[in-house]
């Protein structure tokens, strides 16, 4: 039997946020070694990883997938409040 994926505490609220910004938000943290979200904002996707905090680590399939984006060229977000969201979508 499959559990749940763990949610970060902080994930519903940014979620939430970045929607009242204007964002399109898919979940994905179900989806094994894969982000959390997905976000549609102004012409742009983000693939972004959500943690409760600056010290969180990525687990090694988290990782795995960031390296693969990487590789060709896809930007992978790791972030835990709107600030760094919003500095993201600046550049």
């Amino acid at each position: 039997m499959r559990r749940n994926a763990k949610v970060d505490i902080n994930q519903p609220e940014l979620v939430k946020q970045i929607r009242s910004l204007g964002g399109y938000v898919l979940h994905c943290h179900q989806l094994k070694n894969a982000f959390d979200i997905l976000v549609g904002y102004n012409g742009n996707l983000y693939i972004i990883e959500i943690k409760n905090d600056a010290k969180g680590k990525l687990t090694s399939g988290e990782m795995k997938c960031k390296i693969g984006f990487e590789k060709v060229g896809v930007p992978y977000y790791t972030i835990y409040n709107i600030e760094q969201f919003i500095e993201i979508t600046k550049q």
